[in-house]
């Protein structure tokens, strides 16, 4: 069973409501997506499972601003540091502070995704009052709150720490002010100089009533409240929250010690990472979620985080091996979905095949081998479409890697050639993905891709790395110049195969037979798949250029 049914099955209730945040410290990276789109995943499985069900989605914009990231300036935000991130000015005029901004930015995503939750921002539940009944809660039980913290994390709290965090009425910071008493409805804060290593407190002390949006909670203490108000049933958090002693396991006893009841539903999920790197908002490490939900197609994107368990990291990187191989696998899946959605054969249809067995080597596309009856649809595939009914669109894939390639080449009718390599007609449909994947070459190739994924092909001359070919690489030549003479079919694979026989016939190493078609075509040692790259070429240009080669490091090693 895919883990977002199982989370279905397992779930009860009369109102069921998964629950996700985000704190919108900066711009916001395609790893914080992981947790979004599994947490719509299964808000639609227990959609589909007939069960009553609501996504929501907190904006935690009561945190307070921790670092300035990188792609700000520094000087007009550093002033805000500490405050709450609701009270810092918006980095442009699209939006009335920063982070509504940012997570504007975030929300866009979502829409891309045909993610939809319900969105409540932090600010609101303070301001409107739904907090204060469980900041007094909380306040009235400090004792158990610092139980639980001693308990469960073994941090040690003093007994007159309070779990609240006022804004400072001089300073406006609400990073660095400290609670020590509670009293008639109001908290005496101090706002420390020292409490924080990023920003200095002002100093201030006073009471104040703590209710209304005057300050917030801790936000493990505040996780607690939220899925009060919010109502939530089931919240996964990421593996840095979830490890034994950590947040989660803070918030739970909190929870039960405070609230005397069991908190929602969970299960941690892994980071994705960059190059083994895990993802920061204010840092500005790795790829925004806006940058690559504008390179990749929604399905694609949902695919990314929806094909591996939760429980296992996902390494992402936008190179080529990256990219060639999530669109690979997609179009495997859509090839498999196809075959499914075949009819399955008659009684009379079976009869007629047992007792008049085909002479042709039966196809996959015949209806009498449908997969239908012994396969399922891939249920990475069906919730990574935008829609709610799992309706997959299918098309007839185009390789990606050769339209990279493609896309690459000089004075090339680009659309004539994709028909000319399509082994059916291509549909509406069909056209609709290639040009998409056209749009998603494109931005890879300006954005993305490092000079050695790029293919540059030497047309006018001969490369200088052609130049000094080893006598068993020209060997190896003079071989595959008779054998590419011969009656060829100029298609990728088959080009790929022979250049292997040939490198098995003279018995050189592949990697040296290789790299001597690189460097005559490319002038580097690696690049796409050798056998298509010759196929996008003309076939007398290709026969012409490796002679030329031959010659040419002949002369040099007579001479």
């Amino acid at each position: 069973m895919f883990w977002a049914d199982k989370f279905a099955a397992d779930a009860s209730g009369d109102r069921i409501i998964v629950n996700d945040s985000k704190t919108p410290s900066g711009r916001v990276h395609v790893g914080s997506l992981r947790g979004v789109v599994i947490h719509d995943a299964i808000y639609r499985a227990l959609k589909h499972a007939g069960k009553s069900v609501t996504f929501t989605y907190g904006v935690d914009d009561y945190d307070a601003l921790d670092t300035v990231p990188h792609y700000l300036d520094q000087a007009k935000f550093s002033p805000y540091l500490g405050q709450p991130l609701c009270n810092v000015p918006s980095p442009e005029a699209t939006a009335t502070d920063y982070a509504k901004y940012f997570m504007g930015e975030f929300l866009e995503v979502f829409e891309h995704l045909g993610v939809r939750p319900e969105i409540y921002y932090l600010r609101d539940l303070y301001r409107s009052g739904k907090m204060n009944q469980y900041i007094d809660l909380f306040l009235n039980n400090a004792h158990l709150v610092r139980e639980a913290y001693k308990e469960i994390s073994k941090a040690d709290r003093p007994s007159n720490w309070y779990p609240f965090q006022t804004i400072c009425e001089n300073c406006g910071k609400i990073a660095t002010t400290v609670v020590t008493d509670y009293q008639d409805g109001k908290v005496f804060y101090t706002c420390q100089p020292n409490a924080m290593e990023y920003v200095k407190g002002c100093g201030h002390t006073g009471w104040v009533s703590p209710f209304d949006g005057n300050g917030k909670l801790p936000w493990k203490v505040e996780w607690v409240a939220k899925w009060e108000v919010v109502g939530v049933s089931i919240e996964l958090a990421g593996k840095d929250h979830s490890q034994k002693g950590g947040s989660r396991d803070v918030a739970n006893s909190i929870c039960r010690k405070v609230l005397k009841k069991n908190p929602p539903t969970h299960a941690p999920y892994e980071f994705i990472l960059v190059n083994g790197t895990k993802m920061s908002s204010s840092k500005g490490v790795g790829s925004s979620a806006k940058e690559i939900a504008a390179l990749l197609p929604p399905e694609l994107l949902r695919f990314l985080m929806l094909r591996t368990q939760p429980r296992s990291v996902i390494n992402f990187s936008p190179n080529y091996d990256t990219i060639a191989r999530l669109f690979d696998d997609y179009d495997r899946l859509i090839k498999c979905h196809e075959i499914y959605l075949q009819p399955l054969p008659t009684e009379e249809e079976i009869l007629d095949r047992i007792l008049n067995p085909p002479t042709q080597k039966r196809k996959p596309s015949d209806p009498m081998f449908s997969l239908g009856d012994i396969a399922q649809p891939s249920p990475a595939l069906l919730y990574s479409q935008l829609n709610d009914e799992k309706e997959v669109k299918t098309y007839h894939p185009f390789d990606f890697q050769v339209l990279i390639s493609l896309l690459q080449i000089p004075h090339l009718d680009l659309e004539a050639e994709i028909v000319a390599r399509s082994s059916n007609p291509l549909s509406d449909r069909d056209w609709e993905v290639v040009r998409d994947r056209i749009r998603v070459g494109k931005a890879w190739l300006q954005d993305y891709a490092d000079e050695e994924e790029k293919l540059v092909l030497y047309l006018d001359s001969m490369p200088d790395k052609a130049h000094n070919l080893t006598t068993e690489q020209v060997n190896y030549f003079e071989i595959l110049v008779t054998n590419l003479k011969a009656d060829v079919n100029w298609e990728g694979e088959e080009l790929q195969n022979l250049l292997f026989r040939t490198s098995k016939q003279l018995e050189i190493s592949q990697k040296s037979a290789f790299a001597a078609v690189y460097y005559t075509f490319l002038n580097k040692e690696r690049g796409p798949k050798a056998g298509s790259l010759l196929s996008y070429l003309d076939k007398d240009f290709v026969i012409q250029r490796i002679k030329d080669a031959i010659a040419l490091n002949l002369t040099a090693n007579n001479s």
